[in-house]
Protein backbone atom coordinates (compact mmCIF):
# COMPACT_ATOMS: atom_id res chain seq x y z
CA UNK A 1 0.00 0.00 0.00
CA UNK A 2 2.76 2.20 0.93
CA UNK A 3 4.93 1.69 -2.17
CA UNK A 4 1.39 2.12 -4.11
CA UNK A 5 0.81 5.25 -2.68
CA UNK A 6 4.62 6.83 -3.17
CA UNK A 7 3.94 5.42 -6.95
CA UNK A 8 1.15 7.72 -7.24
CA UNK A 9 2.76 10.65 -5.84
CA UNK A 10 5.95 10.64 -7.86
CA UNK A 11 3.04 10.25 -10.68
CA UNK A 12 0.83 12.76 -9.77
CA UNK A 13 3.65 15.33 -9.08
CA UNK A 14 5.59 14.60 -12.43
CA UNK A 15 2.24 15.43 -14.51
CA UNK A 16 1.45 18.51 -12.29
CA UNK A 17 4.77 19.65 -12.92
CA UNK A 18 4.85 19.14 -17.18
CA UNK A 19 1.23 21.01 -16.85
CA UNK A 20 3.14 23.94 -15.12
CA UNK A 21 5.96 23.43 -17.99
CA UNK A 22 3.83 23.82 -20.89
CA UNK A 23 1.08 26.22 -19.36
CA UNK A 24 3.47 28.67 -18.03
CA UNK A 25 2.54 32.74 -19.63
CA UNK A 26 3.08 33.67 -22.62
CA UNK A 27 -0.58 32.46 -21.99
CA UNK A 28 -1.49 32.42 -25.55
CA UNK A 29 -4.95 31.12 -26.10
CA UNK A 30 -5.11 28.67 -29.39
CA UNK A 31 -5.96 31.26 -31.44
CA UNK A 32 -3.52 33.13 -30.77
CA UNK A 33 -1.05 30.80 -30.72
CA UNK A 34 -1.75 30.24 -34.53
CA UNK A 35 -1.56 33.54 -35.46
CA UNK A 36 1.63 33.79 -33.98
CA UNK A 37 2.95 31.22 -36.57
CA UNK A 38 3.52 28.92 -33.59
CA UNK A 39 3.53 25.20 -33.12
CA UNK A 40 0.45 24.27 -30.50
CA UNK A 41 0.51 20.23 -30.47
CA UNK A 42 -1.73 19.61 -27.89
CA UNK A 43 -0.26 15.00 -27.85
CA UNK A 44 2.25 15.93 -24.95
CA UNK A 45 3.72 12.48 -25.60
CA UNK A 46 4.67 13.64 -28.97
CA UNK A 47 8.18 13.59 -30.24
CA UNK A 48 10.72 16.03 -28.76
CA UNK A 49 10.17 19.95 -29.91
CA UNK A 50 12.15 19.92 -33.47
CA UNK A 51 12.17 23.72 -35.43
CA UNK A 52 12.06 24.09 -39.36
CA UNK A 53 12.52 26.24 -41.66
CA UNK A 54 9.69 27.93 -43.20
CA UNK A 55 10.16 27.53 -47.05
CA UNK A 56 10.70 31.14 -49.04
CA UNK A 57 7.23 32.36 -50.93
CA UNK A 58 9.44 34.29 -53.21
CA UNK A 59 12.69 34.05 -54.99
CA UNK A 60 16.02 35.24 -53.87
CA UNK A 61 16.08 38.47 -55.72
CA UNK A 62 12.08 38.70 -55.66
CA UNK A 63 12.65 41.65 -53.41
CA UNK A 64 14.91 43.92 -55.18
CA UNK A 65 15.70 47.02 -55.03
CA UNK A 66 14.69 46.89 -51.34
CA UNK A 67 16.24 43.84 -50.13
CA UNK A 68 19.25 42.25 -52.45
CA UNK A 69 19.48 39.00 -54.15
CA UNK A 70 22.71 37.98 -52.63
CA UNK A 71 21.86 39.55 -49.01
CA UNK A 72 18.66 36.77 -48.78
CA UNK A 73 20.40 33.61 -50.55
CA UNK A 74 22.83 34.23 -47.46
CA UNK A 75 20.52 35.25 -44.61
CA UNK A 76 18.33 32.30 -45.37
CA UNK A 77 20.37 29.64 -46.24
CA UNK A 78 23.04 30.30 -43.74
CA UNK A 79 22.05 32.46 -41.31
CA UNK A 80 18.69 31.03 -40.71
CA UNK A 81 19.85 27.35 -41.30
CA UNK A 82 22.67 27.72 -38.60
CA UNK A 83 19.84 29.19 -36.03
CA UNK A 84 17.65 25.62 -36.94
CA UNK A 85 20.45 23.44 -36.38
CA UNK A 86 22.00 24.72 -33.53
CA UNK A 87 18.29 24.72 -31.37
CA UNK A 88 17.73 20.94 -32.79
CA UNK A 89 21.28 19.95 -32.04
CA UNK A 90 20.56 21.96 -28.43
CA UNK A 91 17.00 20.63 -28.02
CA UNK A 92 18.45 16.83 -28.07
CA UNK A 93 21.70 17.47 -25.95
CA UNK A 94 20.16 18.91 -23.28
CA UNK A 95 17.21 16.73 -22.87
CA UNK A 96 15.03 20.11 -23.32
CA UNK A 97 11.31 18.50 -22.42
CA UNK A 98 8.90 21.04 -24.38
CA UNK A 99 6.60 20.00 -26.95
CA UNK A 100 5.50 22.93 -28.36
CA UNK A 101 7.46 26.43 -29.43
CA UNK A 102 4.90 28.32 -27.20
CA UNK A 103 6.10 26.23 -23.96
CA UNK A 104 9.82 26.56 -25.03
CA UNK A 105 9.53 30.49 -25.34
CA UNK A 106 7.78 31.05 -22.23
CA UNK A 107 10.58 28.76 -20.55
CA UNK A 108 12.95 30.79 -22.54
CA UNK A 109 15.19 32.18 -19.04
CA UNK A 110 15.48 28.61 -18.11
CA UNK A 111 17.15 27.80 -21.32
CA UNK A 112 21.01 27.83 -22.18
CA UNK A 113 22.44 30.60 -23.71
CA UNK A 114 22.59 28.08 -26.70
CA UNK A 115 19.22 26.87 -26.56
CA UNK A 116 17.67 30.34 -26.04
CA UNK A 117 19.41 32.43 -28.68
CA UNK A 118 18.95 29.58 -31.38
CA UNK A 119 15.62 28.93 -30.79
CA UNK A 120 14.59 32.77 -31.31
CA UNK A 121 16.89 32.97 -34.16
CA UNK A 122 15.25 29.93 -35.70
CA UNK A 123 11.29 31.49 -34.90
CA UNK A 124 12.35 34.88 -35.88
CA UNK A 125 13.79 34.65 -39.18
CA UNK A 126 10.80 32.30 -40.05
CA UNK A 127 8.37 34.99 -39.05
CA UNK A 128 10.06 37.45 -40.45
CA UNK A 129 10.50 36.18 -44.27
CA UNK A 130 6.67 35.12 -44.09
CA UNK A 131 6.17 38.97 -43.76
CA UNK A 132 8.02 39.61 -47.17
CA UNK A 133 6.70 40.08 -50.66
CA UNK A 134 7.56 40.68 -54.16
CA UNK A 135 6.09 43.70 -55.50
CA UNK A 136 4.07 46.77 -54.18
CA UNK A 137 3.08 46.98 -50.40
CA UNK A 138 -0.34 48.66 -50.07
CA UNK A 139 -0.19 49.26 -46.44
CA UNK A 140 -2.70 47.76 -44.01
CA UNK A 141 -6.17 47.72 -44.72
CA UNK A 142 -9.74 46.41 -42.37
CA UNK A 143 -9.54 46.29 -38.59
CA UNK A 144 -5.66 46.12 -38.56
CA UNK A 145 -5.71 50.03 -40.50
CA UNK A 146 -8.42 50.82 -37.84
CA UNK A 147 -6.38 48.99 -35.02
CA UNK A 148 -3.30 51.04 -36.36
CA UNK A 149 -4.59 54.62 -36.67
CA UNK A 150 -6.73 54.59 -33.15
CA UNK A 151 -3.53 53.42 -31.63
CA UNK A 152 -0.86 55.65 -33.06
CA UNK A 153 -3.14 58.45 -34.93
CA UNK A 154 -2.06 57.15 -38.34
CA UNK A 155 -0.46 55.31 -40.63
CA UNK A 156 2.53 57.20 -40.83
CA UNK A 157 2.75 58.10 -37.28
CA UNK A 158 2.91 54.43 -36.42
CA UNK A 159 5.60 53.91 -38.69
CA UNK A 160 7.29 56.76 -37.58
CA UNK A 161 7.61 55.41 -34.36
CA UNK A 162 8.38 51.56 -35.34
CA UNK A 163 11.32 53.08 -37.50
CA UNK A 164 12.31 54.77 -34.31
CA UNK A 165 12.39 51.86 -32.41
CA UNK A 166 14.55 49.56 -35.01
CA UNK A 167 17.26 52.17 -35.70
CA UNK A 168 17.03 52.76 -31.70
CA UNK A 169 18.12 49.59 -31.07
CA UNK A 170 21.89 49.37 -30.24
CA UNK A 171 23.86 46.78 -31.68
CA UNK A 172 21.85 43.58 -33.31
CA UNK A 173 17.79 42.52 -32.47
CA UNK A 174 14.60 43.45 -33.66
CA UNK A 175 11.72 45.67 -33.67
CA UNK A 176 8.31 44.86 -33.11
CA UNK A 177 4.74 45.39 -33.58
CA UNK A 178 2.40 43.15 -31.03
CA UNK A 179 -0.79 42.84 -30.14
CA UNK A 180 -1.40 42.40 -26.39
CA UNK A 181 -4.86 40.99 -25.32
CA UNK A 182 -6.00 43.48 -27.68
CA UNK A 183 -3.85 46.28 -27.86
CA UNK A 184 -1.11 47.34 -30.29
CA UNK A 185 2.44 47.68 -28.80
CA UNK A 186 5.80 48.86 -30.79
CA UNK A 187 8.43 47.42 -28.79
CA UNK A 188 11.98 46.13 -29.62
CA UNK A 189 14.26 42.92 -28.06
CA UNK A 190 18.02 42.34 -28.27
CA UNK A 191 20.17 39.91 -30.19
CA UNK A 192 17.66 36.71 -30.76
CA UNK A 193 15.22 37.49 -28.00
CA UNK A 194 11.32 37.97 -28.68
CA UNK A 195 8.11 38.93 -27.09
CA UNK A 196 7.06 35.64 -27.12
CA UNK A 197 10.10 35.46 -24.34
CA UNK A 198 9.32 34.57 -20.44
CA UNK A 199 11.29 37.17 -19.54
CA UNK A 200 10.24 39.97 -22.12
CA UNK A 201 9.90 43.88 -21.78
CA UNK A 202 6.99 43.85 -23.23
CA UNK A 203 4.74 40.95 -24.07
CA UNK A 204 1.95 40.28 -26.46
CA UNK A 205 1.53 38.22 -30.08
CA UNK A 206 3.89 39.45 -32.78
CA UNK A 207 2.52 40.86 -35.66
CA UNK A 208 5.12 42.16 -37.56
CA UNK A 209 8.81 41.94 -37.30
CA UNK A 210 12.08 43.77 -38.66
CA UNK A 211 15.65 42.30 -38.03
CA UNK A 212 18.07 45.05 -37.11
CA UNK A 213 21.27 42.65 -37.21
CA UNK A 214 23.96 43.63 -39.42
CA UNK A 215 23.64 40.71 -41.48
CA UNK A 216 20.17 41.58 -42.66
CA UNK A 217 20.98 44.55 -44.46
CA UNK A 218 25.08 44.95 -44.39
CA UNK A 219 25.91 44.02 -47.99
CA UNK A 220 23.83 46.54 -49.82
CA UNK A 221 23.13 48.94 -46.74
CA UNK A 222 26.75 48.92 -45.10
CA UNK A 223 26.31 51.17 -42.15
CA UNK A 224 23.25 52.76 -43.47
CA UNK A 225 20.38 51.04 -41.25
CA UNK A 226 17.64 53.67 -41.30
CA UNK A 227 17.97 53.39 -45.34
CA UNK A 228 17.42 49.83 -44.92
CA UNK A 229 14.34 50.38 -42.60
CA UNK A 230 12.96 53.08 -45.35
CA UNK A 231 12.88 50.20 -48.05
CA UNK A 232 11.77 47.45 -45.86
CA UNK A 233 8.29 48.76 -45.91
CA UNK A 234 8.11 48.50 -49.10
CA UNK A 235 8.10 45.13 -48.68
CA UNK A 236 5.71 44.20 -46.45
CA UNK A 237 3.32 41.48 -46.78
CA UNK A 238 0.07 43.57 -44.83
CA UNK A 239 -2.25 40.32 -45.62
CA UNK A 240 -0.02 38.22 -43.47
CA UNK A 241 0.10 40.67 -41.02
CA UNK A 242 -3.82 41.18 -40.84
CA UNK A 243 -4.39 37.52 -40.61
CA UNK A 244 -1.92 37.80 -37.10
CA UNK A 245 -4.09 40.14 -36.10
CA UNK A 246 -6.30 38.67 -33.24
CA UNK A 247 -8.09 41.26 -31.03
Amino acid sequence: METNTRRNFIKNTLTASLAVAIGTPVLLDGGAVMAAGLTDETNNSAAALKFSQHPLKYAYDALEPNIDALTMEIHYTKHHMAYIKNVNDAIAAEHIPYKTEAAFFANASKLSAKARNNGGGAWNHNFFFDTLKAGTSAGPQGRLNDAIVKTFGSFDKFKEQFSAAAAARFGSGWAWLVNDKGTLKITSTPNQDNPLFDNAEVKGVPLLGLDVWEHAYYLKYQNKRADYISSWWNVVDWDVVAARYKK
